[in-house]
């Protein structure tokens, strides 16, 4: 008989079966023999998210009076187990705001069966080139939190457009800092103009079939219309933004339903009473506890927040988002095993995410990689927009285009928002020594230029810029490089320190940027560096470390308490 059908039938509290290992501090799951060689057994507390204990905290197995104490494993019989201050619990990370949820697991040592029921909860789209192939630990992240409005989930009938096929009601585009220091959650407007690039979709029976892009539409339309799936959301964010987006995570209004309750509820601040006709939110004036159909009304609400526009719920949204992150890294949550187990359950079911993060254990390391980053250097902002000049009624948005630029290369650039401790101050000071020292005459420096990633044509404009304006005659167009990176290059060799410095400071290129190696025969046969052209790439005769300021853009950060107006 498996572990979960012998503690239906004895009455054994399945959360019995969870042991504190006081070597790691976690709570682990202890599965007889029998359960653990069955493959079909449910192996762990909570088959189908069913739980029969409701204790926050799970206690260790429980031993018959009198009986002997039985020694943890791996330790022999008489021996005393060393003691160890038990470490904080591995967090379930979920943020969800509007009728999206952003959803991470860290489920900890859960136990094979367990982890691997948690695996079938998850939904996969496959969305080819429009993302990263893999999740990587050690480098800046773009993740695209999609909510539709598609009315699935018991009772959800009368929410969203009916008969939609699920359109990009809310989009936050989430990225994290490559020190994992500060991350930035841009919010983008369903009802902003863009132009929306033809999309490479996959069908049912494996086949390929490219959905027409449009000129001038609403956001909102990149996903669900004509068969458009969330690869071509990505695609359109990387259209119009310049950022590229590594991965997805969709949900629908069930996710805000199920993972306020598995919390017990989300703090939420009002300024004034509201009594919502439309959305069915009534609220008194200061603080309450939301969860359930109440906290997907309060993120629903437009009519009783500012002046009743999506651009208010969008704000109302970002303050829900922070007072969800507070709630999840409090230790009440972070304590309570039952919690996490009813987060894990909730948060796989909730999500559709890419295939390169279709795997639990890897939506585990995006989680680890996320509780780095300190609430007070999460910013909320929004894509920086203005009316649609071409409408008499306005209903749509367009870019701000004296910010918005702005914005999204702090984006690409992996600048943060807010203030943060340089993590990487050492081996920032070892790239700023290669910058100094003598440097060659323009007239002798000699490089080759390749194009890594940039806007089509830039080695071309780049080697026009450089002979005719800055004097470096010595140069050459080498096409395009073998693969794109993010970052500029400039590799040299040891004898060429003095020419890499002179067009460093042409170019205005970091320390970081400088990759000392070997020369390369250029078209005029003499050695010269190799300059790689990379996505950071800002354009002839724009310096690729210009400082960007982010004090006029509008943001709010996770651990501000702030009340909806």
């Amino acid at each position: 008989m498996d572990a979960q059908r012998r503690g239906r039938g004895d009455q054994i509290d399945p959360a019995d079966q969870w042991v504190l290992n006081p070597n790691t501090g976690e709570y682990e799951l202890r599965l007889a023999p029998s359960a653990a060689q069955s493959p079909d057994s449910g192996g762990g507390p909570a088959t189908g998210g069913r739980r029969t204990a409701t204790r926050t905290d799970v206690p260790p197995q429980r031993r018959r009076r009198g009986a002997p104490e039985e020694p943890p494993p791996g330790r022999r019989a008489g021996r005393r187990p060393v003691q160890q201050k038990p470490k904080k619990a591995k967090k379930a990370l979920v943020w969800t705001g509007g009728t999206m949820a952003f959803v991470l697991v860290g489920v900890g040592a859960a136990g094979y069966f367990y982890l691997r029921h948690l695996e079938g909860n998850v939904s996969t789209t496959d969305v080819g080139s429009a993302g990263a192939s893999n999740f990587s630990k050690s480098e800046a992240f773009n993740i695209l939190i999609i909510g539709t409005d598609k009315r699935t989930g018991e009772g959800n009938g009368g929410y969203g457009d009916k008969g939609s096929s699920g359109h990009a009601d809310t989009t936050i585009l989430l990225h994290v800092a490559e020190d994992r220091s500060n991350a930035t959650a841009l919010s983008i407007p369903r009802d902003l103009i863009v132009n929306i690039p033809d999309c490479p979709t996959k069908l049912e029976d494996g086949s390929e079939k490219i959905v027409p892009g449009q000129q001038g539409v609403r956001f909102n339309r990149s996903l669900g219309e004509s068969g458009r799936d969330p690869g071509c959301t990505m695609r359109t964010v990387k259209e119009n933004t310049g950022i590229q987006v590594d991965h997805f995570m969709m949900a629908d209004f069930n996710a805000v339903k199920t993972l306020t309750t598995a919390v017990d509820g989300v703090e939420v601040c009002v300024e004034k009473p509201v009594n919502d006709k439309q959305s069915k939110l009534v609220l008194p004036a200061g603080e309450s506890t939301v969860e359930g159909e109440q906290a997907l009304a309060f993120v629903r609400t437009r009519k009783s927040f500012g002046n009743s526009g999506d651009l208010d719920r969008i704000k109302v949204q970002q303050q829900f988002l922070g007072s969800l992150m507070r709630k999840m890294s409090s230790s009440d949550t972070l304590t309570s095993p039952s919690k996490l187990l009813k987060l894990a359950e909730a948060a796989t079911k909730a999500l559709t995410v890419d295939e390169a993060i279709g795997s639990v254990g890897t939506l585990k390391d995006v989680a680890l990689e996320l509780k780095k980053v300190p609430t007070k250097n999460i910013s909320f902002t929004t894509v920086p927009v203005v009316d649609n000049p071409a409408e008499r009624v306005k209903a749509t948005v367009v870019l701000d285009e004296s910010k918005a630029p702005q914005v999204f290369d702090m984006i690409a650039n992996d600048v943060s928002f807010t203030k943060v401790k340089d993590r990487k101050k050492k081996e920032k000071d070892a790239e700023a020594a290669r910058l100094k020292g003598p440097k060659a005459p323009a007239s002798e420096v000699r490089v080759r230029i390749l194009n890594g990633g940039a806007v089509a044509g830039s080695a071309q404009k780049t080697l026009q810029y450089l002979q005719v304006e800055e004097g470096v005659t010595k140069s050459d167009n080498a096409g395009n490089a073998p693969s794109e990176l993010a970052r500029t290059t400039l590799e040299y060799a040891p004898d060429q320190a003095d020419q890499a410095r002179r067009l460093a400071d042409i170019m205005g290129l970091p320390g970081s940027a400088l990759k000392p190696g070997e020369s390369v025969i250029n078209s005029q046969g003499v050695p010269a560096m190799t300059l790689t052209l990379g996505k950071d790439y800002k354009g002839a005769g724009v310096k690729i470390n210009a400082p960007v300021d982010a004090s006029d853009v509008e943001k709010s950060t996770a651990d501000k308490v702030k009340c909806a107006s």
